[in-house]
């Protein structure tokens, strides 16, 4: 327990990546760059969902939220993290410290249940073709979508919560370029049990739970395709859910990397890198690999811009 004496944190300093100024500006460019091809991926996905009457299904219903989600947990982080590379002091007030911690968290846990159901819907578009329009209808895609929000948001107050019991009364340096549970644990000065319990339990109910639905649709995915007869129908299955699986095994791979291994088997540079993959890199590449390769959303694009 921290002592009586004890004067709470009322900011926090984050280390970022590196001290040399030549890789600060590098670093700044490249993350500039994807900050912006992020944005405009996302938001053009979502424009074009909106706009194009072909594609008001459940499959892009289901992506425009994605690309909602991306953008959302993008900005939480990126734009702090490039005024990081050219301001002086690197701090972040205790208030806004929670603040990031809490949005997040409920994006991030958000878009573990989108893609959990974006993975049932192709289920049941490719094994079970004849009922999909029936189980997939309106009210339960909404449905769908809410319970991820919702899930989501009942992640982000739970580590909130959790962290803002915390004292924080000695080092203020988080070593990350942004406000993440871990670090924070780290550096409480109080008893951190229950927050790590919470923390696990989080990471083990909701993660692996979302991450094993999409195993078990991807799973029954590819023992349809096995079946098909056209060598060239298999390869276009088998292309489309390679293209899925990437995504979901970089961004289920790193965040469970990050949030499942016990907190003294910290890899320093290691963890850095791979929180940028899921924070960063993964929001980035989700309008590419789940849209841009698709035909129908190329289709679409080609009639808005002759209409325009």
């Amino acid at each position: 327990m921290a002592g009586t004496n004890c004067t709470q944190v009322t900011e926090f300093s984050l280390k970022g990546f590196t001290e040399d100024p030549v890789t600060q500006v590098t670093l700044f460019l490249m993350f500039l760059l994807i900050y912006l091809a992020t944005i405009l991926g996302n938001l053009g996905m979502i424009a074009l969902i909106k706009m194009s009457p072909q594609l008001h299904s459940p499959m892009y219903y289901f992506l425009g939220n994605l690309a909602f989600v991306d953008l959302c947990s993008s900005t939480v982080i990126t734009p702090k993290m490039l005024s990081d590379f050219i301001a002086e002091k690197k701090g972040v007030a205790y208030a806004g410290c929670m603040a990031q911690v809490f949005i997040f968290d409920l994006f991030g846990m958000t878009e573990c249940f989108l893609l959990a159901t974006m993975a049932y819907d192709r289920y049941m578009a490719i094994c079970h073709p004849l009922v999909y329009p029936l189980v997939m209808s309106p009210k339960c895609c909404f449905q769908l979508v809410t319970g991820s929000y919702l899930l989501g948001l009942t992640n982000g107050m739970g580590q909130t919560i959790s962290m803002s019991n915390l004292s924080f009364c000695s080092s203020s340096v988080i070593d990350l370029f942004f406000c993440d549970i871990s670090p924070l644990i780290s550096l409480s000065t109080s008893d951190t049990t229950l927050s790590h319990v919470i923390l696990r339990t989080s990471a083990s109910l909701f993660g692996v739970s979302s991450s094993l639905v999409v195993l078990v649709s991807y799973a029954a995915i590819i023992s349809a395709i096995l079946s098909i007869r056209s060598a060239e129908g298999k390869h276009k299955a088998f292309s489309t859910c390679a293209s899925h699986l990437t995504t979901v095994s970089i961004f289920y791979g790193t965040s469970l990397f990050m949030y499942l291994k016990p907190s003294s088997e910290s890899s320093g540079g290691g963890d850095k890198w791979a929180a940028v993959f899921y924070t960063v890199v993964t929001p980035m590449l989700n309008p590419l690999i789940y849209s841009l390769r698709n035909k129908e959303v190329k289709e679409a694009l080609r009639r808005l811009t002759k209409r325009k």
